[in-house]
Order: structure tokens, then sequence, then C-alpha cells
């Protein structure tokens, strides 16, 4: 067996693999030896069958099973040991006047190369990596909520100024038909809440979603209306009352410190906001973490410049899934799916240029933390050692959930390069203002 590769291009090859008789022919008669022991044809006892008529009846698929056969295992070797990167699998060259009744044969596979470039972190760059702070505002409005929260819930016969209304916001044109709770300070127009002043369970107000709201992303919460619709939503909406309640709020004392936190973990008001500040600010980083990675990612796509294998892989597509595919679709795939191959090129360079590896410890180790803290939000606040590593060892145990694991492990690892490597601008921001910037409006 002879196998030579053939560089079209820097992104394009082709192998050929040559096969003789002398590389399938032992195979081929002990396989077909294997059938007449055991054939069962009319007129002959079985093991007496003539091998001409075994070879007659099974001697075309025995030889293409057993070329093909050696086919994969040979051409994967030489993959292997050539080192060579490819982007999908080789795709086997057709010949039209392919001939099965030679005893010598060459086949040729196209491949496509992985393009070699290079990735710098440190190139210059817009790029913003966001400190969320909780500010006065929201520290207020949190304790506000506490006490709203754990306060006594009156029920009401009509509206007045304070109470919160239930209610189901309706629009049958926009599918819009959503049941939730507002208070009547939510409305940017004061014009809008005096319209509720007076009316009782089952009155129905019409409201414009135009301006409805200080903020238009709060249509998303109200009306259930997705992020693509809600800028500049003009429609009229029926809300109808089905509850109006107000609330006498609950005082700010030891007894309400003590059932939120846990005994004299929290003394006064100040300490209140300052646990709530901490706690708030812990799940803004994981926020702001996301997005930065988000952005570096986009970042790398875009000013890392390479070429792709880009007509091969075409070719590929229309092949690799379980339908074939035709040529136009299989361009609309590419396309869709560029962008992330880039980045999975682009990935795996950082982590090969920086030696970024998961170590089993570091799975372990994440998994525990993992586990503690979705432990903790049910209450359980110190589980022994023990306890956590036989939930780690069931963890582990399933194929998949190493998998997804693996991925936040090297995730973070890419994060904490990305921090450490890439020269973005640090910006303090409240929460509004960073949910603004996730969806491009500062």
């Amino acid at each position: 067996m002879n196998i030579t590769k053939n560089n079209v291009d820097a992104l394009n090859a082709i192998v050929t693999v040559e096969i003789s008789k002398s590389d399938y022919s032992a195979k081929v008669e002990k396989t077909l030896a294997d059938y007449r022991k055991n054939a069962a044809i009319p007129g002959f006892r079985k093991g007496a069958v003539p091998m001409s008529l075994i070879q007659k009846q099974y001697g075309k698929a025995v030889l293409l099973d057993e070329v093909n056969k050696l086919l994969q295992e040979n051409l994967n070797r030489f993959l292997v040991e050539e080192k060579l990167d490819i982007l999908g699998n080789p795709l086997p060259k057709v010949t039209e006047d392919f001939n099965w009744d030679v005893e010598d044969y060459k086949f040729e596979f196209e491949l496509g190369l992985a393009p070699e470039f290079s990735v710098d972190l440190t190139a210059k760059n817009d790029l913003v990596q966001y400190k969320i702070v909780a500010d006065n505002k929201m520290l207020n409005d949190q304790v506000a909520r506490i006490q709203k929260q754990y306060g006594k819930l009156i029920a009401k016969d009509t509206v007045e100024d304070g109470n919160d209304v239930s209610g189901i916001f309706a629009n049958e044109e926009k599918g819009i038909n959503n049941r939730t709770t507002l208070s009547l300070d939510v409305f940017a127009d004061k014009k809008t809440a005096k319209a509720f002043i007076g009316k009782k369970v089952g009155d129905v107000i019409t409201l414009n979603t135009k301006g409805l709201f200080d903020d238009d992303h709060k249509l998303m919460d109200y009306l259930a209306v997705s992020h693509d619709d809600v800028h500049g939503l003009d429609v009229d909406v029926t809300f109808t009352i089905d509850e109006v309640t107000t609330h006498e709020p609950a005082v700010l004392d030891q007894e309400l410190f003590d059932k939120l936190f846990g005994p004299k973990v929290i003394t006064s008001v100040d300490e209140l906001k300052a646990k709530i500040k901490e706690d708030a600010e812990k799940q803004f980083e994981q926020q702001a973490d996301q997005k930065f990675l988000n952005d570096v990612t986009e970042f790398l796509v875009t000013s890392t410049k390479f070429d792709l294998p880009a007509e091969f892989l075409k070719k590929w597509i229309q092949t690799a899934g379980e339908n074939p595919l035709s040529a136009e679709e299989a361009e609309v795939e590419y396309s869709k799916s560029e962008n992330g191959l880039r980045y999975q090129l682009i990935e795996g360079k950082v982590v090969t240029d920086n030696n970024l590896q998961i170590t089993f410890e570091d799975l372990k180790t994440y998994t525990s933390d993992v586990i503690r803290k979705q432990m903790a939000q049910f209450g359980q606040m110190n589980p022994t050692d023990e306890d956590i590593q036989g939930i780690v060892a069931r963890v582990m145990s399933n194929q998949e959930e190493v998998k997804r694991l693996s991925q936040q492990v090297m995730n973070e690892k890419m994060l904490n390069l990305y921090k450490d490597k890439v020269k973005a601008k640090s910006k303090e921001v409240s929460y509004d203002d960073f949910i603004k910037a996730m969806y491009g409006e500062i």
C-alpha cells in the first residue's frame, strides 16, 4: 500500500491511496473461506459448496468491504502520523469509470487544511470591561421590596394611590396576553397612573404602549414582548383589573434581619444595605464577565484574519448530515456556521499558545464549588466534605455532565486569560446602564 499527499494550495490537499492485490487478497480469501464453512446452499452439503460458487455469490461484496476497511484504517493512520490538522472529514473524489474488476486500485481524497495564523490578545481595541455597582437608588429600592415582601398584604376594592394592581395586558393582533402585577409609579406619565385611580376589579383600561414606561425594556417584563419588538412599539393594549392590593411595609427591626440572614448577622439598616450591595455585585460580576467574554470573542473573530478552505467545507457540509444538502443549502449553512468555526480555530490556538489545560483536580474543585453554591441556595450552608465528594463522584460519572462542566472550566480559564492579556478599558456603571450597554444602546 502506498499513501501520498499533494498540496493543492495552503488550504487544500489531495491524498492518494494505492491498494494492491497483496494488501487485501489474504483477508478476502479468509472471509470467503469462512463463508464456505457456513454456507447453506441447496444441493450441497454444509462446508462442501464449491469455492467458485462462493466467489461468484459473495466475492464482490467481500472485496468491497475489505478494501473499504483498509482505506479507512490506513487513511486515518496517515492523517495522525503526518499530524495533519484538517477541517471536516476527507472527501472521496468520485471517479465515474472506476473499475472493480482490476486487481490494483487507486483512491483520491480531498482534504481541507486548517489555516496557519496568530492571535494577538494585546492588540488595540475598543473593548470595555464593566464593573457594575449597586447604587443608592438600587439599594433603597431593594430595601423597599424587602419591606413589601415581608409586610402585610391587604386586599382593596378600589384603586388608590400607592396600591398594586394585578391584571391582564392584552392585544389580540400582537398576540399580547400577559398577567402581571404593577405599582402605579412604574408608568412614565403620571396621567397614566391617575387613569387607574378609582377603578375597581373587572374594570378595563386602554393604554398605548409608546412611552408607557421610562424604559421600553420594561415592556418585555410587563407585556411579555420580545426585545426585537419593544423599541418604538406603538399599539393600544387593554388592562383588565383582577386584583387590587396594598401593603403595610414590614418594620426594619432585628426580627426581620434575623429572618433574612440568621441571628445577629445583620443588626442595622446600614448593614442590611451593605449586605445587599455585596450580594448584588457578586451576581453582577458574573453578568459583566459573560459580556466581556462575549465581546472578546467577537473582537477576536473580527480582528484575527485568515482564510478558510471555503469551497471544500461547502462540499463537506453537503454530505455531513443525515440528509444530503444541495449546493445552495450548503452555501446557506456555511454562512451560518463560518464565524463559529473561526472562533473554534481561534480558541484552539489560544489554548495551545497559552498552555491552557484542564486537570482532573481542576474539574473536581470547580464541581465542588458549584455544588456548595447550589446547596447554599437551599439553606444547606455547611455540608460535610464527605457529602460534597459523594455528590461530585456521582456527577463526574456522567459523561455529559463532565463535558458540560469541562467547557465551563475552560471558559473560566479563557476569561481569566483575557482579563490578564486583553487591554480593555475599565468602566463603572449602574445596572440599568449595563443593561443598555448589553443591547448596544449606550
